[in-house]
């Protein structure tokens, strides 16, 4: 193979195309990472109920690909993380598979309440301590690589443009019917 200078990002969920690709990532030492992303939970089923593998880096190992956990609530270890599994795809050409534990705070759906039904508050209070942004934040401000003044221009100026993002949605007229074929399949000649 050729290597190439572009690099492509693919979000999809783990099934058996994901499987597939791993089987050839890990024969052919292709230069891929693949993340999963283990909030813990599939909708409103935890892990432990789901999956006979708790440990869901565990995967690669079928495939002979180097593989890691990584604490999702701490930036510094993923940035860490991503840098080694980057440096892994362009020196070695070989691919990672990274098991990043995070937390989601809010329900899979409109439907689905905070907590009560399959987490507790004790638990989502739990991790709300360990927060990624509050963490990113307290780490700054005591390295003193920021000031809560930055803290408070960063806060306004994220807020000004989800506020903006929000008036040009809101004002934007619906798309024609004919939008949701739009990038759904690829026109071939063969």
């Amino acid at each position: 193979f050729k290597q190439k200078t572009a690099y492509e990002i693919v979000d999809c969920d783990w099934s058996s195309d994901v499987c597939s690709s791993d089987l050839m990532a890990g024969l052919w030492r292709l230069p891929i990472i693949y993340v999963i992303e283990n909030n813990r939970y599939g909708m409103g089923t935890a892990i432990e109920r789901a999956s006979s593998i708790k440990d869901m880096y565990r995967r690669g190992e079928t495939y002979r690909i180097d593989s890691a956990v990584v604490d999702g609530q701490d930036v510094w270890e993923v940035r860490d993380a991503a840098q080694a599994a980057i440096d892994r795809a362009r020196k070695d050409y070989a691919p990672t598979l990274l098991e990043v534990r995070t937390y989601r705070y809010m329900g899979h759906s409109m439907s689905d309440a905070v907590s009560g039904t399959y987490r507790t508050k004790d638990e989502l209070e739990e991790y709300r301590k360990r927060d990624p942004i509050n963490l990113c934040k307290a780490k700054l401000l005591a390295d003193k690589a920021i000031t809560d003044a930055d803290v408070e221009a960063m806060e306004k100026e994220i807020a000004a443009v989800v506020q903006d993002s929000w008036d040009f949605a809101d004002a934007s007229p619906e798309p024609p019917l004919e939008a949701l074929y739009e990038d759904v399949y690829v026109e071939t000649t063969t």
